[in-house]
């Protein structure tokens, strides 16, 4: 438990109406008979003027005493609510240091709420993404894990592999006594049962993941196919330079955008043709290595026209996970009608990024691979780590089921069925590393 007294600015620098200086920690009492010039009523906004250390004041504005364990961090906080100048705030974050605080580090009220258990570690987290949220979706995603929505679901699961561990223990400590314990079909079924729990979180996770971190999207093809104006239309406005003269993007050009509240960032890339310009030849290079990392790539090409050589060899190079969209752009040129054609893990999509023209499909079937179709009012916000581990649990109760069935060895089974209980309890932060902690909360703004 840390015993020091930590303070922060908590607002974001700029000038404003109202700046925040945030104190937390045992010390909390003196620093509010140091610095101001009366005494505060717990959880009361007190205006009052906040004294230098030769009583002269340095500002006037409201502060607000929150006695611990009833706070945000579980100790002592303090807030002081004044104007919104940086040398005023900073002023006062000296004068409380030395009065007996320390400064804190990004990320550190927020740790000690985790530490003290007014939060777990999926809360924690959540408060950041709340603060980073870039859309409506977003943010509700990130109150419903905020207000214990994902730990919730993830605290019933784990009650239920308990039980179950709790019936076969028994089993194997008393098999003499008459227990009416569960017979092997039923285990069976209740483990199966949690593994269909298990699968719907990981879908709404899935999606809360993709609120959260967003995807990347490559657009690459032949040189004048209309990678840019691809690019112009899915921005909104006119990011790339669109000429007739091929060979006109050598770098990258890189936005980002909203899809239906999705973040997505776009990269526009040179080109794929045999050069001998030096600049066009690493643009180029970059545009393969910026596929290797895309979650889709569009493929650009003129509506008529076969997949060249070096379209080809790009595409032939990427790994499996990538999703493919063949774009058959052009079509105001060569007449056909938009429309959209699915093979297995194929599709193709006709439409001309000039005119706008079938340019709904290519939105439409984003929505659709993305799963944005499927966002709804109990999503929650997740992230890769916590898909890494409820896939890892998954695939854990998946090879404990095929084992039992086979082998029947109810004492393996009650082991795996621990060891998925403490793989779930890595998102919550029952069982996590020091360093993933210090890792996880250096993320955070300063202040928060």
């Amino acid at each position: 438990m840390k015993t020091d007294t930590i303070a922060a600015i908590a607002t974001p620098p700029g000038k404003g109406g109202i700046g925040i200086v945030r104190v937390s920690g045992p010390q909390v009492k003196t620093i509010i008979h140091s610095l101001l010039d009366r005494a505060l009523q717990p959880r009361t906004a007190h205006y009052c003027n906040f004294l230098a250390e030769d009583q002269s004041v340095i500002d006037s504005g409201l502060a607000i005493y929150f006695p611990g364990p009833g706070s945000y961090t579980g100790e002592d906080i303090l807030e002081l609510h004044a104007h919104c100048s940086r040398v005023v705030l900073e002023s006062l974050l000296k004068r409380i240091v030395r009065a007996g605080a320390r400064l804190a580090v990004p990320g550190e009220f927020t740790q000690r709420a985790f530490h003290n258990d007014k939060i777990d570690l999926l809360q924690a987290e959540a408060v950041a993404d709340l603060i980073n949220a870039v859309s409506d979706q977003a943010a509700r995603s990130a109150i419903r894990s905020l207000s214990g929505n994902f730990s919730k679901a993830i605290a019933s699961l784990q009650e239920e592999l308990i039980a179950i561990r709790m019936f076969i223990e028994s089993a194997l400590d008393f098999p003499e006594e008459e227990i009416n314990f569960i017979n092997a079909d039923e285990l069976e079924e209740r483990v199966k049962s949690c593994i269909a729990t298990l699968q719907k979180i990981l879908a709404r996770a899935r999606t809360g993941s993709l609120l959260n971190e967003g995807v990347n999207i490559v657009i690459t093809g032949r040189t004048n196919a209309g990678k840019s104006t691809l690019l112009n239309r899915m921005a909104g406005s006119d990011v790339a330079i669109v000429t007739e003269e091929p060979g006109t993007t050598r770098d990258l050009i890189e936005r980002d955008i909203l899809i239906e509240g999705v973040p997505a960032h776009i990269v526009d890339t040179a080109g794929l043709r045999i050069t001998d310009s030096r600049v066009e030849m690493e643009g180029i290079k970059r545009a393969r290595h910026a596929a290797m990392s895309a979650d889709i790539i569009i493929l650009v090409t003129e509506d008529g026209k076969e997949t060249d050589q070096e379209e080809t060899a790009l595409i032939n190079s990427l790994g499996d996970n990538i999703h493919i969209i063949t774009l058959h752009n052009k079509i105001d040129l060569s007449g056909s009608k938009p429309g959209i054609m699915k093979k297995g893990n194929s599709v193709n999509i006709r439409l001309s990024a000039k005119t706008g023209e079938g340019y709904g499909l290519l939105i439409d079937h984003l929505k659709d691979y993305l799963g944005i179709l499927d966002i709804s009012e109990d999503t929650f916000m997740a992230r890769k780590r916590h898909l890494d581990s409820l896939g890892r649990a998954r695939l854990i109760l998946e090879d404990a089921l095929k084992a039992y069935g086979d082998h029947r060895a109810a004492e393996l089974l009650a082991e795996d069925l621990r060891q998925a209980h403490r793989t779930l309890g890595e998102i919550t932060g029952e069982f996590v590393a020091d360093d993933l902690l210090n890792k996880i909360f250096s993320e955070f703004c300063i202040g928060k």
